[in-house]
């Protein structure tokens, strides 16, 4: 049984070894091609991309062909002869139209113009949603490492602790030492294995969630490259004070970016709207024809006779003389009268239209000059936001510069605190083995020396996402 648990340790041990580890630049590039949240800011941009095409267009002629095919019943105006008529027919109507704007005050092109600012806009948020992605992976990443630091100096402390379990219980099987002391050990044993079990379950944990920003499926095996800290490039302070961050920040980040587009589409949108309360020229032109088809049954007429028709007319003798009337009778049917060839009355029907249509706002219950108030108030807006936005950066990085000055120095201290903990446990170790330490002295100061080491490896990682902050902020990219 032993046996086939060592070979499955080992199978296991050897599937580890072999699993793929993920670099910080290899979990970045997955999570920005993956990440659900940019490929939306991406069917964004390409719509705006869309509309800034579709915008472009609006310069040139407009052009359109209509047909109308129809079949007519009762009393209707016949298209092919415009005389009004009681009977069926097919008509068919075709035309085409055209117009184009000859001067708008520049209305059109700074609609143009103000659509290519909110495209380029679109693209820089994407841009900003991916920074945002490539840090929050990078703390993530961080968290990992930082967890496996931590299970390492847990584990490290389990080892310390079965080897002074194994010293005692030979000194108390001697009788060197009472029972109590064994005790008190595995005690810190079993506390020693929690931690360990503990700072395991935290690496799974910050693995977990590093996928989740991947948007990688938590069910696959998946570990991290493990550098060593002391090898994670970081610039020196010189490089990274606040007034220098700030200064190539403002040249470099994508929210700064959006920022200056929004103010420039404003301000388009603004001279557009201006356009439209002036006059505008525009030419226009149409051809049209028609086709109407009919068919009329001619009967013949039979006369049967005279009839009066109920009016008179004088005979200049003082009397009057009724007006007869012929009478006829329908006869067979001769023929039919049909409409014109459709070539001839699409020839006979042809027309064409050409002008010039000047449209001038006069009133109009305030809109146009609305309109133009509104976008006035617009970039005033993006202004205000983008000011805001600048000072809310400012903020941002000397505050950042200034975690990054604390961390660095509570891990110096932490520094310290290891090395005076170190001394101090080597020191009692020494006692302790010669019996002139107790065992939960002992411990104690195993214990100290186990939570200077997490607080120093807890605040060296902090410190280093602390300063890789500042990198950020300079807009050229992270690096591990």
């Amino acid at each position: 049984m032993k046996s086939l648990l060592l070979i499955f340790c080992l199978l296991f041990s050897l599937s580890l070894s072999a699993q793929k580890k993920w670099s910080l630049q290899e979990c970045v590039e997955y999570a920005i091609a993956n990440n659900i949240s940019i490929k939306q800011t991406e069917i964004q941009a390409k719509i705006a991309d869309i509309d800034y095409k579709q915008t472009k267009l609006t310069t040139l002629p407009t052009a359109n062909v209509s047909n109308n095919d129809g079949l007519r019943f009762g009393k209707s105006g016949n298209p092919s002869t415009g005389i009004l008529e009681n009977q069926n027919y097919l008509s068919v109507s075709l035309g085409f139209q055209s117009s184009i704007d000859i001067f708008n005050f520049f209305s059109k092109q700074n609609n143009i113009k103000a659509q290519e600012w909110a495209k380029l806009g679109a693209s820089a948020q994407v841009d900003k949603l991916k920074n945002d992605i490539a840090l929050t992976v990078t703390n993530a990443y961080l968290q990992v490492l930082l967890a496996k630091e931590q299970a390492d100096i847990a584990e490290v402390q389990l080892k310390q602790s079965m080897t002074q379990l194994d010293i005692v219980r030979k000194q108390v099987n001697a009788g060197a030492l009472p029972e109590l002391n064994a005790i008190e050990i595995e005690a810190q044993l079993a506390n020693d294995s929690a931690n360990l079990v503990s700072a395991r379950g935290n690496i799974s944990d910050a693995k977990y969630a590093l996928m989740g920003y991947m948007n990688l499926d938590v069910g696959l095996p998946f570990d991290v490259e493990t550098p060593a800290i002391d090898l994670i490039p970081i610039e020196p302070i010189g490089e990274l004070q606040p007034d220098r961050v700030y200064e190539l920040a403002l040249q470099n980040l994508p929210q700064q970016k959006i920022n200056e587009f929004s103010i420039l589409a404003a301000k388009s949108r603004a001279k557009a709207a201006r356009g439209s309360m002036y006059p505008s020229i525009s030419g226009y032109g149409a051809l049209s024809t028609n086709y109407g088809y009919f068919r009329t049954p001619v009967y013949s007429q039979n006369f049967t006779g005279y009839a009066p028709s109920g009016f008179v007319v004088p005979n200049n003798t003082g009397g009057f003389i009724d007006v007869l009337r012929p009478l006829y009778t329908v006869g067979g049917k001769t023929g039919y009268v049909t409409s014109d060839p459709l070539g001839s009355q699409f020839s006979n029907n042809f027309g064409q239209q050409i002008g010039i249509s000047i449209n001038i706002p006069i009133f109009n219950a305030g809109q146009a000059r609305s309109n133009y108030q509104r976008s006035l108030m617009a970039v005033r807006n993006a202004e205000y936001e983008a000011e805001q936005a600048n000072a809310n950066l400012k903020q941002d990085i000397y505050r950042a510069y200034n975690l990054a000055m604390i961390a660095l120095e509570k891990f110096t201290s932490a520094q310290k605190a290891v090395e005076a903990a170190e001394k101090s446990y080597e020191f009692s170790t020494k006692r302790f083995n010669v019996g002139m330490l107790t065992t939960l002295e002992q411990i104690t100061n195993q214990n100290n020396l186990f939570r200077a080491k997490l607080q120093q490896v807890l605040n060296r990682y902090d410190y280093v996402f602390k300063m890789k902050t500042l990198e950020f902020y300079k807009g050229q990219g992270l690096k591990l």
